[in-house]
């Protein structure tokens, strides 16, 4: 069992950035994959970015490529997403989330809000 719990959201101006992370709970999450999802209003829940359990690998939704990191510290137990040259079009409710593969997540935090102004 892992319990999630995501900080650093707020509000920002386009092109600023904000770091997200996320601290989980127990002992077994260098074992998950990990990922970022966000979801606006009126629109479904949508896959940001996500990484293996060791971190070699990440793969990155077309929207964020290029402006997003994902990254993990397994030592702290915490999964960080920085995001950079912000549009108001990232404005969303972020969640993390974990699981065995990086196809099925089964651990969800309960989000944290990011508004990006114009």
């Amino acid at each position: 069992q892992v319990q999630l719990v995501e900080s650093g959201g707020g509000l920002v101006q386009a092109g600023g950035s904000l770091r997200l992370s996320c601290a989980a709970s127990g002992r077994t999450f260098s074992t998950y994959s990990m990922a970022w999802f966000r979801q606006a209003p009126g629109k479904q829940r949508a896959l940001v970015a996500r990484i293996t359990s060791g971190g070699g690998s990440t793969d990155y939704a077309d929207s964020v490529q290029g402006r997003f990191t994902i990254s993990r510290d397994n030592a702290k137990n915490t999964l960080f997403l920085q995001m950079s040259s912000l549009k108001p079009d990232d404005t969303a409710v972020y969640y993390c989330a974990g699981g065995s593969n990086w196809n099925l997540f089964t651990y969800w935090g309960q989000g944290t809000q990011v508004t990006v102004s114009s």
